[in-house]
């Protein structure tokens, strides 16, 4: 994508992580795109993950603001580590080599061609990784849900077989560097001399050349492809999450939305609920049916409980991610004040027999006055 990483962020090149990382989930919600009306929003999200890959990556950024954007990238294309040294150059000399491919398989493994003088690494095509997304109710939280996911990744064009050659059978390995993808540099230097191993200028590192390139995927070896999986998203996971997964050579970025719940309100993997309670329940006490993620259970309501109280149910929240064990759920009794012209004349009189008999008087001692206070003026 062209556009400047920090722009598409919407942060400036001074930005502190913690506000990278609060940009971008307030950007990343807006253009969610289960849950955006932009119109551009699937690119816009697109756009937004490349980018905090990169500058939420302390070493990333580094590179990426020594190299610039157009430098960065591309060296990503054919295959570079931006934040090795090696590669620092690597973008601009990428761009050059009309004619040459850009992957292939079927060649020799290239390994590391940095060796131990720069401890880095050059692999085979590095690509950025997928997104998709998923969304999902706090009962597939509990549970543990199975969901179908769709991403675009690049794979070997079919016509030319992955080589980027109009005919295959015409590719050869690079007659500069003998197909390795690496060429040596030795220099004498006072402390001896020295080998510096980089990637071929001719081939950029694929190893191998051609004549004329494929129509099909334009020299390039790989065309762009919408695959399709089926995913298991574990139980317990958080709304905002980056689930990682690996298919194959790919990998996959899962966004996970947990939508609200009716009734519940989820803290981590806590739950919490509040539950209704009769006057008479509250002053006598009762035993109450409240929901939870596994079902009805019954719980008790003491006597004199008052409206507010909450009380434990041990082990009935969510599922702990990669951890054993569960959250509890919450329940906050709410003692409900019946509306006058709701009750039948034989309430009323029983009401009314319980404030003649002082039952509408309070008795209540300093303490209780100072904290009425408290709760009231802070």
């Amino acid at each position: 994508m062209a556009r400047d990483y920090y722009d598409a962020l919407g942060v400036s090149r001074e930005a502190s992580q913690d506000e990278i990382k609060k940009s971008y989930r307030e950007k990343a919600r807006e253009y969610h795109p289960d849950a955006s009306d932009h119109e551009d929003a699937q690119e816009r999200f697109k756009e937004i993950q490349e980018a905090y890959e990169v500058l939420g990556d302390e070493e990333k950024r580094e590179a990426y603001d020594s190299m610039g954007h157009d430098r960065y990238v591309q060296a990503e294309k054919q295959g570079f580590d931006p934040t090795d040294a090696g590669a620092r150059g690597a973008g601009a000399g990428a761009a050059g080599g009309a004619g040459r491919a850009r992957g292939a398989g079927g060649f020799e493994d290239f390994g590391d061609i940095f060796n131990d003088l720069f401890g880095g690494g050059f692999g085979e095509g590095r690509q950025q990784a997928a997104v998709a997304s998923v969304t999902l109710s706090l009962e597939d939280v509990h549970e543990g849900a199975e969901r179908e996911i769709s991403y675009e990744t690049e794979v070997d064009c079919a016509t030319c077989d992955g080589t980027g050659a109009a005919d295959p059978s015409n590719a050869r390995r690079c007659s500069t560097c003998g197909g390795s993808g690496r060429v040596e540099q030795r220099q004498r230097t006072p402390f001896g001399q020295t080998t510096t191993v980089t990637s071929c200028p001719d081939c950029r590192g694929v190893g191998i050349e051609y004549d004329e390139p494929c129509a099909d995927c334009r020299g390039q070896g790989k065309i762009r492809e919408t695959v399709t999986r089926t995913v298991e998203i574990p139980a317990g996971v958080e709304d905002g999450t980056t689930l990682r997964m690996r298919d194959g050579a790919n990998e996959v970025h899962i966004e996970v939305r947990v939508e609200d719940h009716d009734i519940f309100e989820r803290d981590g993997a806590d739950v919490y609920y509040a539950h209704p309670v009769s006057f008479p329940q509250a002053v006598f006490g009762d035993t109450v049916t409240v929901p939870t993620l596994e079902g009805d259970v019954d719980m008790d309501v003491p006597a004199g409980t008052r409206s507010g109280e909450t009380f434990r149910l041990s082990n009935r929240g969510l599922p702990r991610l990669q951890r054993a064990g569960r959250g509890d759920q919450y329940v906050r009794v709410e003692v409900v004040v019946p509306d006058p012209s709701d009750l039948s004349e034989e309430e009323r009189d029983a009401l009314a027999e319980f404030a003649s008999a002082g039952g509408d008087e309070l008795e209540y001692d300093e303490g209780f006055l100072q904290r009425l206070k408290r709760g009231v003026f802070g």
